[in-house]
């Protein structure tokens, strides 16, 4: 059966319960990939239809045997045909990704947030940082939708936030979650290769998630990931290029005292073997330890 005739014939879906199984089974059957915010064919399945049906995205329960109108059905149908026959991340299909209880406009001009490095945010970086109020700089390097950089100045209350990316299109989307959070007056972005622009700039705390896939991955990378900007993806050939150059620069940007925290996915064991005298302290996430590195200053000099 071709996706086209699955998406087609479904007259005899009527609640919400039978549009979460018959979803689940096509999710699966044409084998999509779930690396944008759902762990699972059933949570996105639920996450879809609740989003689409403008219901609450944590109470799936109360509605599963409520009966769809045929504008519901249509307007459903038409969403999840496209998740499936092209492949788009969830995210750019309901223009919204969260990072805990934060809500944030993405489009396909960014790459869906999904970094570890919220989770530690949320934990205020402890035991590395002993009071969020001593905090008053932060530099948010990559930070595509300005995800990173809001949820900082949301833990670090006095704190000002620089964003910087590459990418005009990312700093757009940005823009509009910055305004959205109405965190002009604390959140700045600025137009960016790296530290290229930031001049004497100095900060207490330095956050990336840079590009970190390497070219083999790149290359095997499921469909969904290829409807992201490859900016936002590949880094070199063993994909440390940008992470090296932020080990390069990032001393000077930092106030004495100051951490850098960097997300470099899959990629421990070459960043070890390529800096051995480097004192790097991984940090623990929800997936272990591998992903993300802390330096302090006085490491980097």
């Amino acid at each position: 059966m071709s996706m086209l005739h699955q998406f087609s014939d479904t007259s005899d879906l009527h609640t919400l319960r039978d549009w979460v199984r018959f979803c689940v089974s096509a999710f699966n059957e044409n084998k999509l990939s779930f690396g944008h915010g759902s762990a699972s064919a059933y949570d996105e399945a639920a996450y879809l239809i609740l989003h689409t049906l403008h219901l609450p995205l944590d109470t799936l329960e109360p509605f599963l045997d409520a009966r769809l109108t045929n504008n519901e059905k249509n307007t459903l149908n038409e969403l999840l045909k496209r998740r499936v026959e092209q492949k788009i991340p969830a995210a750019y299909l309901t223009h919204e990704a969260w990072l805990g209880s934060l809500r944030f406009y993405v489009d396909e001009r960014v790459i869906v947030p999904r970094s570890f490095i919220a989770e530690l945010l949320h934990e205020s970086l402890y035991p590395w940082v002993d009071s969020t109020e001593r905090v008053h700089s932060v530099l948010d390097m990559c930070t595509g939708s300005g995800c990173l950089a809001i949820l900082a100045a949301h833990i670090f209350p006095l704190a000002n936030v620089d964003g910087v990316d590459l990418s005009k299109d990312a700093l757009a989307v940005a823009v509009q979650n910055v305004n959205d959070y109405k965190l002009n007056d604390r959140v700045h972005l600025i137009e960016s290769n790296l530290f290229a622009k930031l001049g004497k700039n100095k900060y207490d705390v330095i956050i990336c998630n840079p590009p970190y896939v390497d070219a083999e991955s790149v290359a095997a990378l499921p469909a969904e990931y290829l409807h992201e900007p490859k900016l936002a993806l590949g880094s070199g050939k063993d994909g440390l290029d940008a992470t090296r150059e932020i080990l390069k620069q990032a001393s000077f940007h930092l106030n004495p005292g100051g951490i850098l925290v960097v997300e470099i996915g899959h990629n421990r064991d070459v960043l070890e073997a390529a800096y051995p005298k480097l004192p790097f302290n991984w940090l623990n996430v929800s997936a272990g330890d591998e992903f993300v590195f802390l330096l302090h200053r006085e490491d980097l000099i």
